[in-house]
């Protein structure tokens, strides 16, 4: 069997144990799979933790306690090498959960939730020693009607899994359809820096590298846009007309590319580094403030173009870093509702 496929099997007891979420599994198949030591950089407001069981306190536990019948659902599970040499998995779908109780002091709604997570383990020797998360924790304020930000510009939904179907890449890994994944996507991505500072919209070579009905689905807060105009209007547009600096500070990020058959994969923490000069993005007023930002991306590629690409921004850290408490304005908004636990039928009889 080869690493990649070997990699992607040890995760395989976790997301079982995540499926129906019982305690004692979760925490087992933690252990079973982190070194003791492993780094987690997780999203705001969790931020860096080491080893598996602070993970699970300080993370786990809490979204247990307030969807208690919490399952995890995984759409894409993919691995590779990066250039560099590195050994990781990529993992993107949603947590699902009846929202019983307050979380983040969101407020609860007594409805299934959903929350898109892309999740990225890196490993040696046989073991997970990194661990790079993003959960879109924006999109369950809006669930609870209490997003406490400006609207999103793209369409705000339960974003789908892969149209093939296909987004839990069987092994073996095919390592030269792999390869030509992963450089589409970096070729493209060099190609869209080139774009405002080199010229035009031209520059950016739009057709050479997605697919005319491509879908790109964004965090809560900025949306989903569909096709190129989609793309550019409801995301690109407003993006770098309020940070035109974007990649141009790349000797002060980091990012890995790794590829599985069809679908390409990007983390780095951070891997985007640029100054809010403009307005118009997210409705934030420009700060003149260099910030950073953690991106994790799937991209899906069909008769050689990019289909389907899924974006996940820690947008509450990029908040933060402009002196913008979103939990705080969150608390504001809802101080006058509910925030104790829902009493449900179920729970009420």
């Amino acid at each position: 069997m080869d690493r990649s496929t070997a990699h992607k099997e040890k995760i395989t007891p976790l997301r079982t144990a995540m499926r129906d979420f019982e305690t004692g599994a979760v925490r087992a198949a933690l252990h079973d799979l982190f070194a003791p030591d492993a780094v987690f950089h997780h999203c705001h407001p969790f931020g860096d933790m080491s080893g598996p069981e602070a993970f699970f306190d300080a993370a786990l536990a809490p979204l247990q306690a307030a969807w208690p019948d919490l399952e995890r659902r995984d759409w894409i599970v993919k691995a590779g090498q990066t250039p560099e040499g590195a050994d990781w998995v990529g993992c993107g779908g949603h947590y699902l959960g009846t929202f019983d109780a307050p979380w983040l002091d969101i407020p609860p709604t007594g409805h299934l939730a959903h929350m898109r997570f892309h999740e990225f383990y890196r490993f040696e020797n046989g073991r997970a020693v990194e661990f790079q998360a993003l959960w879109d924790i924006p999109e369950v304020m809006m669930q609870a009607n209490a997003w406490p930000m400006a609207p999103s510009l793209g369409r705000e939904f339960c974003v789908p899994a892969p149209a093939s179907q296909d987004g839990l890449v069987p092994g073996p890994r095919d390592p030269e359809r792999s390869r030509t994944s992963m450089q589409h996507v970096i070729d493209m991505l060099d190609h869209l820096k080139l774009h405002p500072s080199k010229g035009g919209p031209e520059v950016m070579q739009m057709d050479r590298y997605w697919h005319p009905r491509m879908n790109w689905y964004g965090p809560a807060g900025i949306g989903t846009g569909r096709g190129v105009a989609g793309f550019r209007n409801w995301h690109q547009i407003p993006f770098l007309q309020a940070m035109p600096d974007r990649g141009q500070h790349l000797d002060e990020i980091d990012y890995h590319f790794f590829g599985d058959g069809a679908y390409a994969a990007v983390t780095g923490w951070p891997n985007m580094i640029q100054t809010l000069t403009s307005g118009g993005w997210m409705g934030i007023a420009p700060a003149g403030k260099k910030i950073s930002m953690r991106s994790l991306d799937f991209w899906r590629l069909e008769d050689g173009l990019i289909r389907e690409n899924w974006v996940l921004v820690d947008l509450l850290d990029a908040y933060a870093q402009l002196g913008v408490d979103v939990f705080a304005r969150l608390r504001e908004f809802n101080k006058a509702r509910n925030l104790g636990r829902v009493a449900t039928l179920e729970t009420a009889l």
